[in-house]
């Protein structure tokens, strides 16, 4: 078991999600349920999923996790070219 706090992946990833949250709000009311909901959760997942995958026994276990975070940051990233 891992400290996720520990680790730079995490904290680069949770200052992210804080950074899209604070970009969102500058997104159209109308899209509150929409794009802006969710490019929060895409983001919000990537330091979940390495916190949570750190929890986990082995390795293999982490690694499955890491993978489901990186498949969220390519969510976000897709999001982002979207709307820009």
């Amino acid at each position: 078991m891992r400290d996720y706090k520990k680790l730079l992946v995490w904290e680069r990833a949770h200052k992210f999600a804080l950074e899209i949250y604070n970009l969102s709000k500058l997104f159209p009311k109308e899209e509150q349920y929409g794009i802006t909901s969710q490019i929060r959760r895409a983001s919000l997942s990537i330091p979940t999923n390495i916190a949570e995958g750190s929890g986990k026994n082995t390795s293999k276990d982490f690694s499955k996790y890491l993978g489901i975070a990186a498949g969220s940051a390519s969510e976000v990233d897709y999001l982002l070219l979207f709307i820009y």
